[in-house]
């Protein structure tokens, strides 16, 4: 394909857009819907028994992609382009995109604070805004149950309301339109295949694509009756709204998959196959950071069709190997104990997944911090790198990110950042006006507070732009109470909307806070300024007084000096983030400690610590121990980490690396440690298999290692891929055994 004809679908998206610039806002999405689709849609590949692939162009609309929010556009995508119709549309979409409307909507004290973009890799800073709609879990069982004729009678249903009433139905008209243009994209798909099935030999796969046909053909005009529809409609309909989370699939395809095997319509062998290319469609997506898809825990309608349905999920994940989808599953007391023991098999073989998560401690806390009905907050699901919302009745987009250890640096500068130079945040006095320790603490907490109530404003405005620009109709259609109250999701539809604030080096922050306290106010072995001073020099020259501060008390050890730090400086931002939520106007506002790589990244623009850290090293990741910190054994670090308050947070994640030593044999002493481990109140532990070893020579040889998995943040990847900072990093972590 030539650039020419690349383009193509970008001028006509541009085209509609501009047509409809005054139209309603629902019809001009929906239009400019109808010119992305099915245009960057791509053909079903050999082996696929689900139709389904996109690509992203340069100009489009999707409530979340590397470039931004609703209306987007790909700068360097179009500048490597560089010809005159791709300069046109830089030059249009560089005003029209949604993310830059919700920059020129900042206050002049927005503005000030955040004057970059959300490339906060590229720069030293305390806080960053990202632009992006992500989370979105959608009512897939809603979906299921309806179908298309269903969906499209309960929105005519609607619309007759409120002509009655002589109210506004452009929404619903919207909906309609993308309605229709879902049962136009399953004919897209079946004539494509009907195509492929005259150029093909095989009766095998003859007979694969004419299944596949029938099944387009089918979920146009009915409801799914059968596990491949219900998958089907499901999987197309999520590339629609280009949603990259899956929710609780065991409850919304554990009745379909039952009924089909119970009829004789499937046998065990079939379904497992159909799983496992369901697993592969969503792996080829790379969507990197997301693809959750939750099975187990307590509030599900159906628990004996959603266990059945969840052994073969983890029976997928075991043979699919693949880096997604990003299998979790929900532990409760009474569980079907054969679920655990696979789910430890399955992380026995090297897999990452599945992702564990404690609903005896989950739910509560759920309920308390997000201030709903325990019946709500059984409906908890982890998105993306492990951020809670309720599935299908609330959101709250990661729109931003705080350095809790940069926050701590210019605190000690008066203000100014060390390796830029320039003036960053509060004011709050040099290293020497701080006399005492509570002084210090007080002056951080401080400047954490300005950060915060910074990005909570910027959250709520970002809502408020993208509901003014877009109603995000495929999105609105299975959210709770979006279609009832005639209200796009971000402009009053959905019942909790609600912000999250992504935490960085909180525990390089508490071991700091605690080496301060201890070397320089309790045994009075520095001055304030002298410790400072080490810091800026990168502890050249000052090697014993590191080692003095890297033998200072240290999270991860069940040591109550470190570890009340830690709590410390945990609840202390949790509690700043969600005492935001009324002040802006959300349901709530919370911190989610889930960590990708951004803490190697932003530890990249961060100067010494008092920890030990030499400059521009990783942070710590997540609510874990930062890497080697951690000397005590597992269950120190085990009992360290459940120490953290759950009540308070949308989500934290606890890497933990364990030695396949530890399995051999069975995974009995790996089961009495996270049973025990959950009991004292652990939220969720994620788990890489490997040793040491391996990952050493997977540095030298990379080409032989390519199947060793490892959980990075809240993701995992392939370790041979990883940046080499990111490598160390996971190396240094401890490996426990």
């Amino acid at each position: 394909m030539g650039i020419d004809n690349n383009l193509q679908v970008e001028l006509h998206f541009t085209e509609v857009y501009k047509e409809n610039q005054h139209q309603p806002a629902a019809i001009r999405e929906a239009l400019c819907l109808r010119a992305q689709y099915p245009a960057v849609f791509e053909p079903v590949r050999s082996g696929d028994w689900f139709a389904g692939r996109k690509e992203y162009r340069a100009v489009g609309f999707s409530p979340q992609v590397a470039v931004g929010l609703g209306y987007f556009r790909n700068a360097s995508q179009l500048e490597e382009i560089g010809t005159q119709e791709a300069a046109g549309l830089l030059a249009f979409w560089e005003q029209e995109q949604t993310a830059e409307k919700v920059r020129q909507a900042y206050s002049p004290e927005l503005k000030k604070l955040f004057p970059y973009d959300d490339l906060f890799n590229k720069e030293p800073g305390v806080a960053f805004p990202l632009y992006r709609m992500g989370g979105a879990n959608l009512d897939f069982g809603k979906l299921a149950q309806l179908g298309v004729p269903g969906m499209k009678e309960e929105i005519r249903e609607n619309i007759r309301k409120v002509q009655a009433t002589g109210g506004e139905t452009s929404l619903y008209e919207g909906m309609l339109i993308c309605l229709d243009l879902l049962v136009d994209s399953c004919e897209y798909y079946a004539v494509e295949l009907q195509g492929m099935t005259e150029q093909e030999f095989d009766p095998r796969e003859q007979e694969r694509m004419i299944s596949m046909i029938r099944v387009l053909k089918a979920i146009q005009d009915n409801r799914p009756s059968t596990l491949r529809e219900a998958i089907q409609l499901i999987w197309l309909y999520s590339l629609l709204a280009d949603i990259r989370n899956y929710g609780r699939m065991d409850v919304y395809l554990g009745d379909f998959l039952n009924q089909d095997l119970d009829s004789g319509r499937l046998n065990e062998a079939e379904g497992q196959m159909l799983l496992c290319s369901f697993w592969q469609l969503i792996a080829d997506r790379v969507t990197t950071w997301d693809s959750r898809v939750i099975i187990g825990g307590v509030g599900r309608r159906n628990p004996e069709n959603a266990d059945r349905f969840a052994m073969m999920a983890l029976e997928a994940t075991r043979l699919v190997k693949e880096i997604e989808p990003q299998l979790s599953l929900r532990c409760y007391e009474g569980m079907d104990s054969r679920l655990f023991d696979k789910g430890l098999q399955v992380l026995s073989e090297g897999r990452t997944y599945p992702i564990l998560y404690n609903d005896e401690v989950n739910v509560p806390s759920v309920q308390e911090a997000f201030g709903v009905s325990r019946e709500e907050a059984e409906q908890y699901v982890p998105y993306g790198c492990g951020e809670y919302v309720l599935e299908h009745r609330s959101y709250g987009t990661p729109s931003g990110v705080i350095n809790l250890l940069k926050a701590l640096e210019i605190t000690l500068h008066n203000g100014v950042d060390p390796i830029s130079g320039e003036r960053m945040g509060l004011a709050l006095g040099n290293a020497e006006d701080f006399r005492t320790f509570e002084e210090l603490l007080e002056a951080y907490k401080k400047q954490v507070d300005f950060f915060v109530a910074a990005m909570a404003e910027q959250e709520a405005l970002e809502y408020k732009i993208a509901g003014e620009n877009s109603p995000y109709l495929y999105l609105s259609m299975l959210y709770d109470s979006c279609v009832e109250r005639n209200k796009g999701i971000f402009s009053g539809g959905i019942k909790y909307l609600g912000g999250t604030l992504e935490s960085y080096g909180n525990m390089n922050t508490a071991d700091s806070l605690t080496a301060i306290k201890t070397m320089v106010y309790d045994r009075q072995s520095w001055t304030l300024p002298q410790l400072v001073q080490m810091l800026d020099a990168d502890f050249q020259g000052y090697d014993a007084e590191r080692i003095q501060l890297l033998n200072c008390a240290k999270y991860g050890n069940d040591d109550h000096l470190a570890d009340s730090m830690a709590e410390e400086v945990h609840k202390h931002v949790c509690l700043s983030a969600r005492s935001q939520s009324s002040r802006v106007g959300l349901a709530s506002y919370l911190v989610v400690v889930i960590n990708n790589s951004a803490n190697t990244d932003m530890g990249g623009w961060t100067a010494a610590s008092a920890d030990g850290r030499k400059s521009r090293e990783p942070m710590g990741n997540g609510n874990a121990p930062v890497g080697g910190r951690d000397k005590n054994g597992i269950t120190a670090a085990l009992n360290s980490m459940s120490k953290l308050t759950p009540s308070i947070h949308a989500g934290a994640v606890h890497n933990l690396k364990f030695s396949p030593d530890l399995f051999k044999g069975g995974a009995t002493i790996v089961r009495t440690l996270l049973d025990t481990y959950f009991q004292k109140g652990g939220t969720q532990a994620m788990i890489t298999v490997v040793n040491r070893n391996e990952l050493e020579q997977a540095m030298v040889e990379p080409e032989k290692y390519s199947h060793i998995f490892v959980r990075v943040g809240g993701f995992s990847a392939r370790f041979v891929e990883l940046k080499r900072e990111v490598q160390l990093e996971i190396l240094s972590r401890t490996l426990h055994g």
